[in-house]
């Protein structure tokens, strides 16, 4: 950081300060500005909790709308303890709601200073260093004018400076991409604007957040993916979950399958990733219970997740290949889990798998199939669910089978739209395939890559019967790429 940089307070927010870069400017006024459901007072409220929380620093609450009885029920829903911080002297609410609606102000006037005064000697006594105003918009809409909006505004971040403290002031929107507030002059007076948006997409609503400006410190750019969890409030995703590099494992493991391992040169190491790609009955879901039953075998835990089944289905097809798995299930070594792709935002399925994670404490995870999740969510989407699963897998060493299907049974795509976009995060992809071969159809599976390792750069043919999956000998016709079926 250079002598000319302003030092940042974070705010504690899951994700936001990496986007920040470090937290809010000190010292100064935060815009946050949104439609309404965008989160502006859940933003406020969590700057000022986790703040007291995490990095000792009282604060006060102004509020012109929502009662303090009702913050103080929202934030303990939290785990935030208001109450007790309210007996400590450490928090303090002031209630403007009568203030925003006397009748002087329906003469196009309101006055500053006593608001002003309140919230000073409530920051001296509070010794506060974080102040919330939710929202100032209900006091701006009744001056008669721009002009005068602007300049009542001035006056009032100018106060709030003055008291030391690094405020967040939120204000109302009309729109999600048109104008930054409502007035058109709230971003130009405060030194920093974030925007939180709701936006409805393919009959979803997808929640961002945007840091528009800093003045005079760095951030950074672009629409950040968030969802507001019930229990852990406002997580931004990937960036609440990406951590310094950990550990490389050089420990083997099986995936289940004596002819895969050897392809993969002995196994897949510990902390791996791996993408297995195929069409339709291609042999997915058949190798991934493969996957969990090595993992019970090695008295290891295993978490699955499927997207495409249900568990009667998922059981009914293990029993065809001699895997009980209510019985495996039973042990405590293996947990299934299945649901549908569209009961859930993308942001929800990875807290869901995240807890599960952390409860369960599996060495092994499976999530069949992935590309399922196309079906509720952008590619960027999804491109940062994979991210933010990569980054908490990794620590825990969990290695982990990602199936994914392409469009159609027989298409002649190499592998499905998502395989390209994670294809850095992963650390071995193999693919299974259709090809024609003497007017009949074949399955081959080719080890794209194996970071790190050697492995069997052979096209073989696939066998799959009563006992499961087997590999034959290199194709000796085997297109030249797996992007085109053989012909005789």
């Amino acid at each position: 950081m250079s002598d000319n940089a302003l030092e940042k307070v974070p705010t504690g927010i899951n994700g936001f300060d990496p986007i920040a870069l470090g937290g809010l400017p000190r010292g100064r006024c935060t815009l946050v500005t949104g439609s309404t459901g965008t989160g502006k007072t859940l933003f406020a409220m969590e700057y000022l909790a986790r703040g007291l929380a995490e990095y000792g620093q009282p604060g006060v609450f102004v509020t012109f709308e929502e009662s303090p009885a009702d913050l103080r029920r929202n934030a303990s829903s939290l785990g935030f303890p208001v109450e007790q911080w309210e007996r400590e002297g450490r928090w303090t609410f002031l209630d403007a709601s009568f203030e925003s609606t006397q009748e002087t102000l329906t003469a196009g006037h309101y006055n500053y200073a006593a608001l002003v005064s309140r919230i000073g000697n409530a920051v001296r006594a509070t010794n506060a260093a974080r102040v919330c105003i939710d929202s100032i918009g209900a006091i701006l809409a009744r001056y008669p004018n721009v002009t005068s909006v602007r300049t009542e505004l001035v006056r009032f971040v100018t106060h709030l400076k003055e008291l030391g403290v690094t405020s967040v002031v939120t204000a109302e929107r009309l729109r999600e991409y048109d104008g930054v507030s409502h007035l058109g002059v709230e971003e130009f007076v405060l030194d920093n604007v974030v925007i939180l948006r709701n936006v409805l997409q393919g009959e979803r609503r997808r929640r961002t957040v945007e840091i528009v400006k800093f003045r005079g410190a760095p951030h950074r750019t672009g629409e950040w993916l968030f969802t507001i969890d019930p229990v852990e409030g406002m997580v931004i995703i990937p960036l609440a979950f990406l951590r310094p590099g950990t550990h490389a494992s050089t420990e083997r493991v099986s995936l289940g399958n004596p002819d895969l391992d050897r392809m993969c040169g002995g196994g897949v190491y510990r902390d791996s990733i791996v993408l297995l790609t195929g069409p339709t009955g291609s042999g997915k879901t058949l190798t991934g219970l493969r996957f969990a039953q090595a993992a019970f075998d090695a008295g290891e835990r295993c978490l699955l997740y499927t997207f495409d089944e249900t568990l009667e289905q998922l059981s009914r097809s293990a029993a065809g290949w001699g895997i009980d798995l209510p019985a495996v299930q039973g042990t405590g070594l293996l947990k299934a889990l299945s649901t549908y792709p569209e009961t859930a935002s993308i942001e929800d399925h990875f807290l869901n798998i995240r807890r599960e994670i952390e409860a369960f404490r599996p060495r092994r995870l499976v999530i069949d199939t992935i590309s399922a999740l196309e079906r509720i969510v952008a590619p960027r989407g999804l491109l940062d669910f994979v991210l933010a699963l990569t980054a908490l897998l990794r620590p825990y060493e969990i290695t982990t089978l990602l199936t994914s299907a392409p469009t159609g049974r027989f298409t002649s795509s190499l592998t499905p739209s998502i395989a390209a976009e994670i294809a850095s995060l992963i650390d071995s992809t193999i693919t299974l395939r259709y090809v024609e071969r003497g007017g009949s159809m074949h399955r081959v599976v080719a080890v794209l890559q194996h970071r790190g390792s050697e492995h069997d750069a052979a096209i073989r043919q696939v066998f799959i019967d009563a006992s499961g999956m087997h590999f034959g000998e290199p194709l000796p016709d085997a297109p030249s790429s797996l992007s085109g079926d053989v012909t005789p």
